[in-house]
């Protein structure tokens, strides 16, 4: 059964982006899916989320819910019905709602982790951490800019718009297969940040990711922008 379509607004969403050698993620990724390159590497990352006004398509917004939520996702290609497509592989969910966290994998795909999170921003500047029911962890710490870090491997924010903007597909590990749902956003606009410092348990751990196989790439904001979720046939590993 497809997770319903979900409708709400993206208050505000960063998306936080490392290049990372690709033998080390192809090593990493289940099947059928292999790292999406660019210059050569892998990008994979997490994005801070916070949604408002999530509800199925077609009830009113006054019922629907806000949360905060973190998504780590791997930019990713794999083969289907002979078509190649792309998108994004998450490997793990967290969120501040309990609803989500319980209805991970069947109103929304796959495992939520209930997760605390602290949160203090303004129009230009943004502190947001998390801590995970399994410990599991991020922290940034970022302000609104115009340029584009000098060591990414995009070469302007029009390429990398286009190469996120491309992935709005995701699938999510359940049980013995993989949750799908696809972003459709009614505006596509994105703006960039300038981070200060950025902590991730998970990309830190050198157990997946060896020591000189990662780099932070870049940081990019998407604010006040109306979406559905909406729910992929399932692929099963």
């Amino acid at each position: 059964m497809r997770i319903p379509i979900i409708k709400g607004v993206i208050d505000r969403r960063i998306l936080i982006n490392y290049q990372i050698d690709k033998d080390v993620l192809k090593n990493y990724l289940p099947k059928p899916f292999t790292p999406k390159t660019i210059n050569g590497k892998g990008i994979a990352g997490i994005c801070l989320i916070r949604l408002k006004e999530i509800r199925p398509k077609g009830f009113p917004k006054q019922i629907g819910i806000a949360s905060e939520n973190g998504a780590h996702r791997i930019a990713v290609e794999w083969v289907e019905n002979g078509e190649l497509k792309e998108g994004v592989y998450i490997p793990r969910r967290d969120t501040s709602s309990k609803l989500n966290s319980l209805a991970g994998g069947s109103i929304f795909p796959g495992v939520h982790h209930h997760a605390k999170f602290n949160v203090n921003e303004t129009d230009e500047n943004y502190e947001i951490s998390f801590v995970s029911s399994d410990k599991t962890s991020l922290a940034i710490k970022a302000k609104c800019t115009n340029q584009l870090n000098t060591e990414s491997i995009f070469d302007s924010i029009e390429s990398v718009s286009d190469f996120f903007k491309n992935g709005s597909v995701g699938y999510s590990p359940c049980k013995n297969n993989f949750d799908g749902l696809k972003l459709n956003t009614y505006s596509w606009k994105v703006s960039l940040l300038d981070v200060e410092n950025v902590h991730s348990s998970f990309f830190e751990n050198k157990g997946i990711f060896p020591e000189g196989s990662i780099k932070f790439d870049n940081a990019l904001l998407m604010k006040n922008i109306e979406h559905e979720w909406i729910g992929l046939n399932k692929i099963y590993s």
